[in-house]
């Protein structure tokens, strides 16, 4: 059973940084793309960053520059770290492997 387990969210004041991480259990975690989605309070999910198994990055365009995605395969852990963050980056935030998601960390933004 693929689980996900999201960790390091928080509050943080406007200019910010974050990082998050989440750890990864029941599949072959190193040959997966893993990503992270948002989803703030009355919107959609919105998909932030991808990280395939070798390491090569994409990113959404309202996120690049200011938040980076990284795996340790043998930890089985995917992270992204967030800086420079805005009051529009208060979220719920999920890692996702294909249509599974974990229960989320939360990031509020605010002074």
């Amino acid at each position: 059973e693929v689980q996900l387990a999201e960790s390091g969210g928080g509050l943080v004041q406007p200019g910010g940084s974050l990082k998050l991480s989440c750890a990864a259990s029941g599949f072959m975690f190193s040959d997966y793309i893993m990503s992270w989605i948002r989803q703030a309070p009355g919107k959609g999910q919105e998909w932030l960053a991808d990280i395939g198994p070798s390491g090569i990055t994409t990113y959404a365009a309202s996120v690049k520059g200011r938040f980076t995605i990284s795996r340790d395969n043998a930890k089985r852990t995917v992270s992204l770290q967030l800086n420079s963050l805005k009051s529009e980056d208060t979220a719920m935030y999920y890692c996702k492997k294909d249509q599974v998601i974990g229960p989320g960390t939360q990031v509020t933004v605010s002074s």
